[in-house]
């Protein structure tokens, strides 16, 4: 597998259309796709144009969380170069951050609005599990979110020199981590939508702590092979650490639920 030889698109001018934008922009609108085929299909109680108002303070909302959340992690980094913190399109979008901003203006708007955060949460994890599954590819153009070096023919991943991390200099395979990531979300969707919303009298909020828990675990795992690490604290990468959080307290969550409505 070949690393793209450009991570820009288009060059107009002065300005340049990067893949990493373009990607992320193809992912939002699957995810907003997905969203609104699960609500119309499925939650026919659901006025979708109560989503239609929420949609675009909570995807400004997660990207904004995406962004600083990463740059916070490499805070001596930006903190010389304040000129890229909004180059987005350099990437350094944490999904973790991105959960994070979504989640509190979720919650913001759910108060304001007065709707059910858990059922909205719900119909809009199926749109950003797939999201999350075409955005990875972003990173692919960019060369980054790789992991260790791989030696099997059928999954190594080429990267250029310029891209290696020191001391990783003369490998030329690496894991295509990015790659098993996106795999494992589209098995996350594949679960969601065939298994637990079938499961008899599904409580709300199943659907969205079943989403954190799955993700989370995929990527608890992946992050094992990763090498990219922005930081790490007791010897393991934040990420593996934000995971497991996530995995914790959102079993506690989904056992509450069921706890209650019993």
């Amino acid at each position: 597998m070949l690393s793209p030889k450009s991570s820009v698109l288009i060059n107009i001018g002065d300005f340049s259309i990067h893949y990493y934008g373009v990607i992320m922009f193809a992912a939002i609108i699957s995810a907003l796709l997905v969203i609104r085929f699960i609500a119309k299909k499925y939650y026919k109680d659901i006025d979708t144009e109560i989503i239609l108002d929420i949609l675009p303070i909570i995807i400004l909302s997660a990207i904004f969380g995406a962004r600083i959340y990463y740059v916070l992690m490499d805070l001596q980094y930006f903190s010389n170069h304040l000129n890229e913190i909004f180059a987005i399109w350099h990437g350094g979008m944490s999904i973790h951050g991105g959960l994070l901003g979504g989640i509190v203006s979720g919650v913001i708007l759910a108060k304001i609005k007065k709707i059910n955060f858990l059922k909205y949460a719900d119909i809009f994890s199926y749109g950003i599990i797939i999201g999350q599954a075409i955005g990875r590819f972003g990173n692919w153009f960019n060369c980054e979110a790789f992991g260790k070096p791989c030696f099997v023919p059928v999954l190594k991943l080429f990267i250029p020199e310029e891209h290696r991390p020191f001391g990783y200099e003369n490998f030329e395979y690496f894991h295509p981590t990015f790659l098993y990531e996106s795999v494992w979300n589209i098995f996350v969707f594949t679960i969601l939508f065939t298994v637990i919303r079938k499961i008899p009298s599904v409580k709300e909020g199943t659907i969205f702590f079943s989403y954190l828990i799955l993700y989370s675990v995929g990527r608890f795992f992946i992050e094992w092979c990763r090498i990219d690490s922005i930081r790490n604290l007791w010897g393991l990468p934040v990420a593996q650490i934000i995971s497991f959080v996530i995995v914790f307290f959102s079993t506690i969550f989904l056992f509450r639920i069921y706890k209650k409505k019993r």
